[in-house]
């Protein structure tokens, strides 16, 4: 998806159910991604009221914060307010035993189809075959994941060679214009980042190696059992009734998101699977 999103949302009972509700937190961590805080919060205030509001709960159950480093995100689901969470695949491959995350709904970035292809770009004719990485550099919003990126990315493509070095980086103009410059680098781009290769002035430098299989792009997560099957049913239901209204609608493409649909069970199960045989 466009925004590599991270969004927790720690959601307490609606005021029917025998406890009394607390203010739940939403939380958006996206590894790679611009964007800080302080800066996000008022996008996110947006749409924790729009969500609060689909649901039925009061507006002051539900808040909201963004973090934009994947250790502060960890950290704040780690919290036991953090109930549910909207994560990249590769955040979800690579958390989701320790911090509990049960994936249940995908999330559609805006412009984009409901699954997602990663694609390996480097300088043209100069990667003609994995083993042609070698002494390569990868750089990638999702390098903070290195499995991810051997798995699920790149393995039906082949074996990476051991000693390639992978490397997270929100900096992909930048290592797209080393790799067409000749350096031994590469860059695994996102399905949004690959549409805009075509508008580089250097583009024509570059080309697409490989690319994923169809891949569950965000991830809407319970976290670690904290929600009841009640409360996480009247969720499910505002945040898939979300692009029904304007209100919603502009809640949705303020995170550049369109909407939540089914998740791909299939999908995320071969990924799981890549990610697993790749990590060491």
């Amino acid at each position: 998806m466009k925004l590599a999103a991270l969004v927790t949302l720690a959601l307490a009972a609606p005021a029917a159910l025998a406890s009394p509700p607390e203010r739940s937190l939403l939380v958006v961590c996206a590894p790679g991604s611009p964007g800080t805080t302080a800066e996000a919060q008022p996008t996110m205030d947006a749409f924790a009221a729009a969500l609060a509001a689909k649901a039925g709960l009061p507006a002051t159950s539900l808040g909201a914060v963004y973090h934009e480093e994947e250790a502060s995100g960890v950290a704040r689901l780690r919290a036991k307010d953090a109930a549910l969470a909207l994560v990249s695949l590769p955040f979800y491959l690579k958390h989701e035993r320790e911090l509990g995350l049960r994936a249940r709904l995908q999330a559609v970035a805006k412009g984009r189809a409901e699954s997602d292809r990663w694609a390996l770009v480097a300088r043209k004719g100069r990667v003609a075959s994995p083993a042609a990485l070698a002494g390569f550099t990868i750089a990638s919003t999702a390098g903070f994941a290195p499995a991810f990126v051997r798995g699920p990315a790149l393995r039906s493509w082949g074996p990476i060679p051991a000693g390639v070095r992978i490397v997270q980086s929100g900096a992909v103009l930048s290592a797209l214009r080393r790799a067409a410059a000749g350096e031994p680098v590469a860059v695994l781009l996102d399905g949004a980042q690959e549409a805009a290769l075509g508008s580089l002035p250097f583009a024509s430098e570059l080309e697409v190696v490989t690319r994923s299989p169809p891949l569950p792009g965000g991830l809407i997560a319970v976290v670690d059992a904290r929600l009841s099957p009640r409360s996480w049913r009247a969720l499910e239901t505002a945040l898939q009734r979300l692009p029904a209204d304007s209100g919603g609608a502009a809640a949705l493409d303020a995170i550049q998101m369109t909407r939540f649909t089914e998740l791909d069970e299939q999908a995320l199960a071969r990924a799981r699977k890549a990610y697993a045989e790749a990590t060491p």
